[in-house]
């Protein structure tokens, strides 16, 4: 996709690239959740996978031997009560329980599905994001129009049921999972889930496969990305060393999903920051960096987030 995302700047949130942008003169195709993809990637722990569909984040569903929790909704109605009804076989009678790993629609905009048939837990930080930004991204999004547009009709901004401070430890019924918030990275309230006895770790957008790192970089609306930051919640979700990696996008993986990230992180900020040391110009260093980002990462997609990072690390190191 070769698309301006200044372009969707909302004055009450962050901007993505435009998903109702035709792509390669393609229509715009449909976010849907295929439930039918699930595999299963340890003992009671199941991915429904994104297939690559743009729109379409990787869906987790474990379970416990008294619960199960469902990790991420997909985007709108119809797909939540997908993915509900899929939960609901999976649980066969055990309690239900949801999270989402950030506020984004795509992960969270069919939250309201689960309202009254599973708990709903997030970090404090994501409950501020869903709060005060929610509305605004769903009108964004709507604003695409198409098939993204339908996905969201009736959709409305979800309230959690359990909001944590520091950490969450989750008792399925001889499986605990982890709700870690990790600070500002791709979002001021980003979490990861981490399921230890599996050595499972789901990301959301802090990682993801194949494609370069979303900066979400818009001031005056939004400077809650962090370069720095993100670099520093790699660093420690890397150290940990899980045996599975879920990225909010892409192929599920193994730990070199986030020593990747963390590379191009680092890559990233050190190419900036050497041009920013000898006073370039930023629209200079913006220039030369991304040329030299798309020579080194042929394959990836993506390349539209790659100036609203450099600007992002610029403004980091003036701070």
């Amino acid at each position: 996709m070769t698309h301006d995302p200044m372009t969707n700047v909302p004055a009450t949130g962050e901007a993505v690239p435009d998903p109702g942008a035709e792509i390669a003169g393609s229509p715009i195709p449909d976010p849907a959740v295929r439930v039918a993809g699930a595999r299963e990637i340890a003992p009671g722990l199941l991915v429904i996978p994104d297939h690559r569909a743009g729109l379409v984040p990787n869906i987790g569903v474990i379970g416990g031997a008294e619960a199960v929790l469902v990790v991420e909704t997909g985007i709108g109605v119809a797909n939540a009560e997908q993915v509900l009804a899929f939960a609901a076989e999976v649980a066969k009678g055990r309690r239900l329980y949801l999270t989402t790993t950030h506020f984004h629609p795509e992960h969270a905009g069919g939250a309201q599905v689960f309202a009254g048939e599973a708990t709903y837990l997030v970090n404090r930080a994501q409950a501020d994001d869903l709060r005060t930004k929610g509305p605004g991204y769903l009108e964004m999004f709507r604003g695409f129009g198409g098939p993204i547009a339908r996905r969201l009709d009736g959709v409305h901004v979800p309230t959690p049921d359990v909001v944590y401070d520091d950490g969450y430890d989750l008792d399925l019924g001889g499986r605990t999972v982890r709700l870690r918030p990790t600070g500002r990275g791709h979002t001021k309230g980003d979490q990861v889930i981490e399921v230890p006895d599996a050595g499972v770790l789901f990301t959301g957008d802090l990682a993801e496969t194949g494609r370069f790192a979303i900066f979400p970089w818009f001031p005056p609306h939004d400077t809650d990305v962090s370069g720095v930051r993100w670099l520093s919640v790699m660093d420690r979700l890397a150290a940990s060393a899980p045996r599975v990696v879920v990225p909010g996008h892409g192929d599920v993986g193994g730990p070199e999903i986030l020593t990747t990230v963390r590379d191009y992180l680092r890559e990233l900020r050190d190419e900036t920051w050497l041009r920013r040391d000898s006073a370039m110009a930023v629209t200079e260093i913006a220039a030369e960096v991304h040329a030299l980002l798309l020579e080194r990462h042929p394959d990836w997609t993506g390349q539209e987030w790659i100036t609203p990072s450099i600007h992002c690390l610029c403004a980091e190191h003036a701070a």
